[in-house]
């Protein structure tokens, strides 16, 4: 064992990442990294490392005097750089909706596009802040507007729906119950706890057997940064994780896994996309017209919680959300509701 959490382990593996996708790219990038490193991620630091490639790629195959004097994107220097136009990033904007990446047909919808320009503002805030450019056209573009997307979120009937779904598994197809059979109860736990808490999965799949307190109700979660914090639960999420400890703790873990609460069949702690598929797997079965992620069980509970309490700021500290404006933009529906629904709680005078 490590002795590191997996939040700590994760982290380990992002930076490792990180210096293989750095080895690609032009040396004056490194700087770039170290000096946002504080107030980021490693794993956003990761997609800002694989949006850069393809804007360098973008570059040099682009500007013929450029590619005339640059064998690779390494050679690519920042007076290079001083010198692309608004225009450029207009131009890459357009080739972001669709490229060919190695045979491989790649599509970009408005998020993505505006994920990578988003990357790249930083990227020349950085040299132009620290005085290296004289020129920032990323600051003088138009960038896609966003659509707002109707939030989705399970329904009651649902959630009861896909507890029952995920604790009997009678209309799984006959292979998946024969893996049903080997894993309903840590299921049903898994599924339980998302709903029941908001908990994001990288949460859920971090947590460890120590880090329950059935004395208070409370789970130890290693938050986004870092932070830890304490996520306080019900009895539907008590009796659920105490049916899988029994089975749990009777497990064989793998090597590194010995502490994690939840494990795969293979006895290693549950990743991410397991758990993603997993819930995906139920919910098609329950709501096939809704696309249902560990997400959206998210929203599901945060919905719940703000519809009993109607305490925006206490939804916010529960989530982890560190501005309540997030929050309030997720909310913003049901907060309107409330409004509407008090319209007479006041009255003038009496009938």
């Amino acid at each position: 064992m490590s002795g590191l959490s997996y939040s700590e382990e994760t982290d380990k593996k992002n930076i490792v990442k990180l210096r293989a996708l750095l080895s690609d790219l032009p040396p004056y990038c490194r700087d770039f990294f170290r000096g946002i490193e504080p107030n980021t991620q490693s794993r956003t630091r990761i997609a800002y490392a694989y949006d850069l490639h393809v804007f360098f790629n973008f570059v040099i195959n682009s500007n013929p005097d450029i590619r005339s004097r640059c064998q690779t994107i390494k050679d690519i220097t920042l007076d290079d750089l001083d010198r692309i136009q608004p225009v450029d990033i207009e131009e890459y904007m357009e080739y972001l909706k669709y490229r060919d990446e190695d045979g491989k047909e790649v599509f970009n919808r408005e998020t993505g596009i505006l994920r990578k320009i988003s990357s790249l503002r930083s990227f020349y805030n950085y040299f132009y802040k620290t005085s290296r450019l004289d020129n920032n056209p990323t600051q003088r573009v138009l960038v896609p507007k966003l659509h707002e997307k109707q939030i989705i979120r399970l329904d009651v009937n649902e959630v009861a729906s896909m507890l029952d779904q995920v604790e009997s598994g009678d209309k799984l197809t006959e292979a998946q119950k024969r893996f049903h059979d080997k894993t309903a109860v840590r299921d049903v736990a898994l599924v339980t706890l998302l709903l029941g808490t908001g908990l994001r999965v990288s949460e859920c799949v971090g947590l460890n057997i120590r880090d329950i307190d059935f004395d208070n109700d409370g789970l130890l979660i290693h938050r986004k940064g870092g932070k830890e914090t304490t996520v306080y639960f019900g009895d539907e999420v008590e009796k659920a994780l105490r049916e899988w400890l029994v089975i749990r703790r009777q497990k064989p873990a793998a090597a590194g896994s010995e502490d994690a609460l939840f494990l795969s069949l293979q006895n290693k702690r549950m990743s991410v996309r397991s758990v993603e598929n997993l819930v995906k797997k139920y919910a098609r079965i329950v709501t096939p017209l809704k696309k249902i992620t560990p997400h959206k069980l998210r929203s599901t509970y945060g919905t719940s919680l703000y519809r009993e309490t109607g305490d925006i700021y206490l939804v916010a500290d529960v989530l982890g959300h560190n501005d309540v404006n997030t929050t309030r933009k997720h909310y913003a529906a049901l907060e309107d509701e409330r409004k509407r629904s008090a319209r007479n709680a006041v009255k003038l005078r009496e009938d």
